[in-house]
């Protein structure tokens, strides 16, 4: 068992440090050699740097942040299918029973990185793309259905913010309509609260009739 959880917290810390890679920040610093953490709205995430550096930074931004998430999902699946993987795991624990667990706990340590990255103080963005990444590679069709809400709330409102909580409500809905594990549910329910919480003052803006469109500069932005 002890050689069980030390497997475990290897894997937990690489997910946290992989979701701690800034990709906004390096982007800001490359591009304009600014701290992108000092204009706009503050966050590292894709949304700010399309307001900062332009659409092109910030899809690639959104893309690699996704893809975050979507490497700390598959590494674990990877350990667990590997032939000393297995023969490590099978002799210690129940593997249908642990791994999505292993899985939720990963998900959520990446989603921690992407906000509090260790390279940045503990600062960084909303995990919203890092969230929807774990998602895709957990159920591809949970993913798909979460970004179906942000796609038809986003044209509407033009707020990603509002579009990324509403994704973040609906996703636990989805994860029981696709009969998802218990584990995931889990995860969709600490995650989706997490991302909530994360928003706390954008939904103070929202709800004040001040929270910028997608498009509006945002308070120190460059013109």
């Amino acid at each position: 068992m002890a050689i069980w959880l030390t497997f475990c917290g290897a894997v937990v810390l690489l997910a946290y440090l992989l979701g701690s890679f800034p990709t906004g920040y390096v982007a800001g610093k490359l591009l304009k050699g600014i701290d992108i953490r000092e204009i706009g709205s503050g966050s590292t995430g894709a949304t700010n740097v399309v307001r900062t550096l332009g659409k092109v930074p910030g899809a690639f931004v959104l893309l690699i942040d996704c893809l975050k998430g979507i490497l700390a999902i598959t590494f674990v699946y990877f350990l667990f299918n590997l032939d000393w993987g297995q023969n490590l795991i099978t002799t210690t624990v129940d593997v249908q029973l642990w791994q999505p667990w292993l899985v939720t706990v990963v998900g959520l340590a990446a989603m921690l990185g992407h906000s509090k990255s260790i390279f940045l103080g503990f600062t960084g963005g909303k995990s919203v793309a890092t969230s929807f990444g774990i998602l895709l590679a957990i159920n591809w069709q949970v993913g798909l259905a979460t970004l179906g809400i942000f796609a038809v709330v986003f044209p509407i409102s033009r707020i990603v913010s509002l579009s990324s909580i509403s994704g973040a409500v609906a996703v636990s809905i989805f994860m029981g309509v696709f009969h998802q594990p218990l584990a995931y549910v889990v995860f969709s329910i600490a995650g989706g609260l997490y991302v909530i919480i994360r928003h706390s003052s954008n939904i103070e803006r929202i709800l004040a009739g001040t929270e910028p469109k997608f498009g509006q500069k945002v308070g120190n932005e460059p013109e």
